[in-house]
């Protein structure tokens, strides 16, 4: 277990601050506050199997502690080896990349932290936690383990939640710290709101296989596991997910899917019919919340041309579903949004900057539209 630090990530060890109402941890040892992976007072977000491990990138937990200066995970043997990379963020500080693997992962904590702790005043501090991959993004969590006196609170998550859709232009793909440089995080960041993402690079909408995945998205979205079960010698299967463990469930989903449909020649009739379908779907499980439908923003070339896919056919969705009465469905037209400076060169896939870009394009339009980041 070691830590990293990336570009577009800054390195900002665990920064804690401790509150009131503490709820003790269910043992204290010699060796620490030892909290057991069931305890009511992890909040876990995205998908978590039984065991319980995660899956789809971007799902982990959050943890609202009192009086922190150490921070232990132990991990079980579902854990991806030899190691899973994950982003860990304190008070809501810029995230760091730390490597983990089964057994014992002391998770570094910052000079203000420890200092906090030197203090000897009362402080609370919420530490959040989150596989950074597509794939190898498996912890298998055990336990926790906090130093002597620590007390886990209860974490009050935000009023506004985002569920993002989509493949690997929203998965984050090719950058260095994967989901966590992505647009959906960065603007689940901005909005200061919590978020789940559910992409699968190379998969398309349309339940079909595609470079490597079994399933289309309109299928594992409701399944537990990201389509990385298939290789998975200790877990090759799916389960369903019982959408009531979202919480708080999503008040905006943002869907950004197409361009794997395109590549296995989906034809434009049948992917506006899978689309279609699929937001019904969506709806009966957010019978409130807006969508938002993305346009494609196409595969930027080095002479300056744009190749898009299935023109005129997110219009077309989002009119059906205007057509059977659901005003709540908006289309975001993504149109010069990425050039080629935006993406890598080889494979045409946004860049860091190029993310951060989207992001704020998006972050505008959103504001645009009405949204306010949350108050803190």
């Amino acid at each position: 277990m070691y830590l990293q630090s990336f570009a577009g990530l800054t390195t900002i060890p665990l920064l804690v601050i401790f509150g009131v109402g503490a709820v003790p941890a269910s043992d204290t040892s010699a060796n620490g506050v030892v909290i057991p992976n069931d305890h009511p007072l992890i909040h876990f977000h995205g998908r978590w199997d039984s065991s319980p491990g995660t899956w789809w990138a971007g799902s982990g937990f959050k943890l609202h502690v009192e009086d922190l200066s150490s921070l232990k995970l132990n991990l079980g043997r579902h854990t991806t080896s030899p190691l899973a990379s994950v982003g860990v963020s304190v008070d809501y500080e810029p995230f760091y990349t730390v490597n983990v693997t089964e057994g014992s992962n002391e998770i570094p904590l910052s000079a203000s932290t420890l200092a906090g702790k030197r203090s000897r005043k009362p402080r609370s501090s919420v530490v959040r936690i989150n596989v950074e991959g597509w794939q190898n993004n498996r912890i298998n969590l055990e336990s926790i383990v906090l130093n002597k006196g620590a007390n886990l609170l209860s974490y009050t998550p935000s009023k506004l939640a985002f569920q993002f859709i989509g493949d690997s232009l929203s998965a984050g793909q090719y950058l260095p710290s994967g989901v966590d440089q992505a647009w959906p995080f960065l603007t689940g960041e901005y909005f200061k709101a919590e978020h789940n993402i559910n992409a699968q690079p190379g998969a398309a909408l349309k339940d079909i296989v595609s470079y490597g995945n079994q399933h289309g998205v309109s299928y594992q979205y409701f399944r537990t596991e990201d389509t990385g079960y298939y290789d998975t010698t200790d877990h090759n299967y799916t389960t369903p997910w019982n959408f009531l463990r979202d919480r708080p469930p999503p008040t905006h989903v943002v869907v950004h899917i197409g361009a794997n449909d395109a590549s296995q020649n989906v034809t434009a009739d049948d992917f506006v019919q899978t689309f279609t379908t699929f937001l019904g779907r969506l709806r009966d499980l957010y019978p409130v919340q807006p969508f938002f439908v993305f346009t494609p923003w196409g595969w930027p070339s080095a002479d300056g041309s744009i190749s898009y896919y299935y023109e005129g056919q997110y219009e077309r969705i989002v009119k059906e579903r205007h057509l059977v009465g659901d005003k709540n469905t908006f289309l975001v037209n993504t149109t010069g949004w990425v050039a080629w400076e935006d993406v890598f060169p080889d494979n045409q896939h946004p860049n860091v900057p190029g993310h951060q870009k989207i992001a704020g394009l998006f972050e505008r339009w959103l504001g645009e539209w009405g949204l306010q980041p949350e108050v803190q």
